[in-house]
């Protein structure tokens, strides 16, 4: 992934297109979308549901492949890539937080964000040391051994948000990542997470329907009927 010529964009989506199904059953999600998405963003993604944003971040998190068009990821075209690039593409630069906390029930706050680390090799004494410092930086030290149950809605967001970024990744994925919670945590949620994007230059995408939430973005793309309807960039942050 690290060629000799650094490319203008960290992400580029160029005529996107995604169908499912086929015959007079196929649904055409996405309809030729082009978005340029540069390292450093805070980029919130919204529109009505069937829009096509879930879609397209699930293309854009490797999840799902395009019918046409090309992604770039840092230069290299993850159209092409085959079903284990992908998933190695996700373990080394890609991170996610869903809506659903999707944590182990019966596992500890520190087990739960060493998961990754699992998947990549890491040796236990590495695992536990970037765990816990995964844990430290979203406010949860002390909270290591705690399980789910022992946890408020908040802190289980923010281990799964300690989980996501354990591995660096360049980019961090969010669907929906207040959507569980109530006003005063969401906004607590929002600021690690704008603090992450300044601080540690995570590059954020970002899928919501709440409107307050987005505006602590840089820039706030809408889908309609599978396109790109607008990218307004947000004014500058305080």
């Amino acid at each position: 992934m690290n060629g000799d010529n650094t490319p203008a964009s960290l992400i580029e989506l160029s005529a996107i297109t995604k169908t499912y199904g086929q015959g007079q059953a196929a649904f055409q999600a996405l309809s030729g979308i082009d978005l340029t998405i540069q390292k450093g963003e805070f980029v919130a993604i919204m529109g009505p549901s069937g829009s096509g944003k879930s879609t397209a971040m699930n293309i854009l998190g490797c999840l799902d492949i395009p019918s046409s068009g090309a992604y770039l990821f840092r230069g290299v075209h993850v159209e092409q890539l085959s079903r284990n690039q992908r998933a190695l593409l996700r373990r080394h630069y890609l991170g996610f937080v869903f809506q659903g906390f999707n944590l182990l029930a019966r596992t500890s706050a520190q087990e739960n964000v060493e998961l990754p680390l699992l998947y990549r090799g890491e040796s236990a004494a590495s695992r536990h040391a970037m765990a816990r410092a995964a844990l430290a930086s979203v406010g949860l030290k002390g909270w290591e051994h705690h399980t789910q149950a022992e946890l408020s809605g908040g802190q289980q967001q923010r281990v799964a948000v300690a989980r996501a970024i354990v591995t660096k990744p360049t980019v961090l994925l969010a669907d929906e990542p207040t959507g569980n919670l109530d006003s005063k945590t969401s906004r607590e949620i929002m600021e690690l997470l704008t603090a992450l994007n300044r601080d540690q230059g995570i590059t954020i995408l970002m899928v919501t329907h709440e409107p307050d939430m987005a505006q602590y973005a840089h820039r706030i793309v809408h889908f309609v009927d599978g396109q790109v309807d607008s990218d307004i960039r947000n004014g500058e942050q305080a």
